[in-house]
């Protein structure tokens, strides 16, 4: 038979064997089908977005990367972080809330999502009904800290000290309106103890200032303030938390030491903008629920004082409706209003 010819018989089992000029036009079928197989893992062939409001190098940015590179692995698809800082995460989480709810702009976000409708008066988005809640990732925990002068080896000789000295004592914080300043609120309303706040600019200066001995005592991250606790530049009294932490055991709560109420953490959540398909949020949320129990994630969290969680997007949602409530009601009683 002549080579031009499409097919030729093989034998007599009436099988054709294609030419090759045949098989080279269907490659570019069969790369496509393989290609769209490839795709199928992800959304689309579209990069995803992760708006995180806040600065590189912080909680909320290295969750995002670290997520962000495992969903990449798994789905083929290009994962984007876009660090949108400025106004407390205003800016950031409106630009999110404003995207299109189509799974492809995501939020990674942290405690100020929650707190700043109560402190600014005017906020560009409503936490509740501007976002689709579709993972917590986990926590960091504070810790009350007092500098190694101030005779308190616990919280409660912290309390009876500061009762005795009504008004004398301050403590520092990272910012008004931070998770370690309300922390610090919550304890004076529980104890009814008066110390002055002294913010600072950024954790730095507020830790800077605990160890030097310029103020008395503050919250502080316990990734920051265990290495400073066991060189003896401070002392750790209690970790605001429901249970004791994993990497720091021997430290007991707040609530151990009798003092209810007072339960303070850095946590870290994804959502998506409002109107995003459900079964999108549950492939993000299925997604990212296996990644976040791979062993080296769990190990790279931790290294950031961070512990991993996960969980469903029913969680995420009551936790912020219950955080949006707690601290209300702190800045209220407060009296605190964001610079």
């Amino acid at each position: 038979m002549k080579a031009t010819k499409i097919a030729k018989r093989a034998g007599g089992n009436g099988l054709r064997i294609w030419e090759p000029w045949f098989a080279l036009l269907c490659l570019p079928l069969l790369l496509g089908a393989m290609l769209d197989s490839a795709r199928a893992q992800g959304l689309s062939s579209h990069a995803i977005t992760i708006v995180v409001p806040y600065s590189p190098g912080t909680g909320p940015d290295v969750i995002a990367r670290n997520i962000g590179e495992e969903l990449q692995k798994r789905w083929n698809q290009a994962i984007v972080i876009d660090n949108k800082a400025g106004a407390t995460g205003n800016i950031g989480t409106q630009i999110a809330a404003r995207a299109a709810p189509d799974g492809h702009t995501l939020l990674m976000t942290s405690n100020p999502f929650t707190t700043n409708v109560s402190l600014f008066s005017n906020v560009p988005y409503d936490p509740i009904k501007s976002f689709a809640p579709i993972i917590g990732l986990g926590a960091g925990a504070l810790a009350l800290c007092v500098h190694p002068s101030v005779p308190a080896n616990n919280v409660k000789e912290f309390i009876a000290y500061a009762r005795l000295h009504q008004g004398e004592l301050n403590y520092g914080s990272p910012g008004i309106g931070g998770p370690h300043h309300l922390a610090m609120e919550r304890l004076k309303q529980v104890t009814h103890i008066d110390i002055r706040h002294v913010p600072y600019r950024g954790s730095a200066g507020a830790t800077q200032d605990i160890v030097g001995g310029h103020v008395a005592g503050g919250f502080l991250s316990l990734s920051i303030a265990v290495p400073l606790a066991r060189s003896n530049s401070l002392r750790i009294l209690g970790v605001a938390s429901k249970e004791r932490v994993r990497t720091a055991p021997e430290l007991p709560t707040l609530a151990e030491q009798g003092i209810d109420g007072v339960e303070a953490e850095l946590w870290f959540g994804l959502l998506a903008p409002a109107g995003t398909p459900r079964e999108i949020i549950a492939r993000y949320n299925d997604a990212i629920n296996g990644i976040v129990r791979e062993p080296h994630v769990i190990e790279l969290a931790a290294k950031q004082g961070i512990e991993i969680r996960g969980g469903t997007p029913d969680q995420l949602a009551e936790f912020l409706a219950r955080d949006i409530a707690t601290w209300r009601a702190v800045v209220k009683e407060a009296g605190i209003k964001a610079e």
